[in-house]
């Protein structure tokens, strides 16, 4: 009996079909139908992405960069050397009120922003988990199904080496039988 995609699918899943949640069904209906269920996820994501989603995107990826560790850190040094070294003109004395000012807005600002994006990254995650059990899933139908034929082809090889063994054991009777009448 050939192996179906439709019973390795229900061997798999040890149920109807028709009982499988609908996103399980859909996976086995790919897999019956020979359907690609692998996909880029990070594009599928980037295309929904809203202007200012990229944005906020775009500035807690740059926020969490060396780059703008250092650049800040360059600006902070400079910031407090010129205003302490400063022989006339010093715009923010210490204790630096106005660096604080500025670092608080930078922070009131970059916090929600940096979570937005991490937010963004959690979907992401999960839809690239969904996909990967997808593939997982269909993988494992696609091997068990690999499986069910090799087993096929296994007992049908032995079944036909049983068939000519028997044959050569008949021959070889009558070339005794053919011999001893000789």
């Amino acid at each position: 009996m050939p192996v179906t995609r439709t019973a390795t699918a229900r061997k798999y899943l040890d149920k109807e079909i028709e009982k499988l949640a609908e996103h399980e069904r859909e996976i086995v209906q790919r897999f019956i139908v020979r359907g690609r269920t692998a996909r880029n996820v990070a594009q599928e994501f980037e295309e929904h992405l809203t202007m200012g989603q990229r944005i906020a995107d775009r500035v807690a990826e740059t926020m969490g960069s060396w780059t703008f560790i250092i650049i800040q850190s360059t600006i902070l040094v400079a910031w407090i050397v010129l205003n302490v070294v400063a022989y006339m003109n010093h715009w923010d004395p210490y204790p630096f009120i106005l660096l604080n000012l500025g670092l608080s807005f930078q922070a009131a600002y970059a916090a929600p922003i940096i979570m937005m994006s991490q937010n963004r990254q959690a979907d992401k995650d999960r839809m690239q988990t969904r996909n990967d059990y997808e593939v997982d899933l269909k993988a494992e139908m696609e091997i068990m199904q690999l499986h069910e034929k090799f087993n096929e082809l296994r007992d049908s090889y032995w079944a036909d080496l049983v068939k000519m063994q028997q044959q050569q054991i008949e021959m070889l009777e009558r070339i005794v039988e053919h011999s001893c009448k000789d």
